[in-house]
């Protein structure tokens, strides 16, 4: 693991600028098939300061073991908002108790809203389309969603977009983009809206259906209408995740391969993701074992989930993976990577581990405290 060596190891506080005032905020829900255990999500709170997680609070009207996943997390202000996403139910197996199988149940279109300070939720106005697998993003304190699926066993995603306003508590329509895709990345760039990549499509009543998945949709608020931007995703898988630093946009990897071994920035004159230089690192890929059970025949190291999150210059990849061993447990890893830094710009966090299971349900949120 030669790139672990390469990356310094912090064991409690980040030594560059001051990270206090910044809360990285993620949705769990548990994975292990026990009858006395609720699976039903939770919000954890991540302090980069001291390198330690909390759980915070439970999202409300969720009956026991019922489950939220694709479902968009972002904040404004002192607010986290859970927007939209699938529910399903989660069961035990009656012929296998050591396994949990999903039933899936509806599409919401709630809006819900977590103040962090008073630790008070609010059922808000709900957006006007049910969906999931959409792209969501924050700009001028608006929040601004696309696409998405809206039925359940759809093959299909929606064109249209909406946006909303907490000021007024009002969702509004925005123009449908050419496209309909799920599975896109949503993110605010150059004071645009960048739906981009997922699953998408351009049909008519002729047909065949036109795949566009390396595609993007660029919505300009002032101008009020969207553009579609050719090859602004080089695959046709959708990529995991993008989010914007200093001006710049960054991708860990897609759908299927979270994490590629390294960063790739977006070069908008050339229109190409490139690797970014000293962002290399085998660890996430192949975690070293500190199980005291190597030496029996338990299954390796299993990454369950990987989430990035932008402060300042850095990125704050936050990875969980299954030990080995036959009590199933967790070791929750944070990677820092200053995209500032000119060649290895690692820094790595001690992992901690904890008893149990969980699965990440959607990606994390970052919020700036007030105070």
């Amino acid at each position: 693991m030669g790139s672990l060596a390469s990356c310094s190891r912090l064991p409690h506080q980040f030594p560059e600028n001051s990270t206090n005032e910044y809360r990285i905020y993620a949705s769990f829900c548990g994975m292990n098939p026990t009858s006395n255990l609720n699976m039903s999500n939770w919000i954890e709170c991540y302090n980069p300061s001291n390198n330690s997680w909390h759980r915070v609070t439970s999202i409300p009207g969720l009956v026991e073991n019922y489950v939220l996943n694709g479902f968009a997390m972002v904040s404004m202000g002192d607010s986290i908002y859970v927007i939209g996403g699938p529910i399903s139910h989660k069961l035990l197996d009656r012929d296998d108790p050591d396994q949990v199988f999903e039933l899936d149940l509806e599409i919401l279109h709630s809006v819900r809203r977590y103040n962090v300070v008073t630790d008070a939720w609010t059922l808000l106005a709900p957006m006007r389309t049910a969906r999931c697998d959409f792209a969501c993003t924050v700009s001028e304190n608006k929040i601004y969603v696309a696409g998405g699926k809206c039925t359940r066993g759809s093959a299909r995603g929606t064109s249209s977009a909406e946006v909303y306003d907490p000021a007024m508590d009002e969702w509004k329509p925005l123009p449908s983009m050419s496209t309909l895709r799920y599975k896109s990345a949503g993110v605010t760039w150059q004071g645009k809206i960048h739906v981009v990549g997922g699953f998408a499509e351009r049909g008519d009543n002729q047909g065949p259906y036109m795949m566009l998945r390396s595609s993007a949709e660029v919505y300009d608020p002032q101008q009020g209408k969207w553009d579609f931007k050719a090859r602004m995703w080089e695959l046709d898988v959708p990529p995991n995740q993008i989010v914007a630093v200093s001006g710049r946009l960054f991708s860990s990897g897609d759908c299927f391969q979270k994490w590629k071994g390294h960063i790739e920035a977006y070069d908008g004159k050339l229109n190409i993701w490139n690797e970014v230089d000293g962002s290399h690192l085998e660890t996430l890929s192949s975690p070293v074992s500190t199980s005291d059970s190597t030496e029996a025949n338990w299954p390796p190291c299993k990454r369950l989930y990987l989430t990035m999150a932008p402060i300042r210059t850095h990125l704050y990849l936050l990875a969980g993976h299954q030990m080995a061993g036959e009590i199933p447990r967790l070791s929750s890893g944070v990677h820092v990577f200053d995209t500032s830094a000119n060649g290895d710009g690692w820094r790595s966090f001690e992992p901690v581990e904890e008893e149990g299971l969980k699965q990440l349900c959607g990606h994390s949120c970052v919020l700036q405290r007030s105070s």
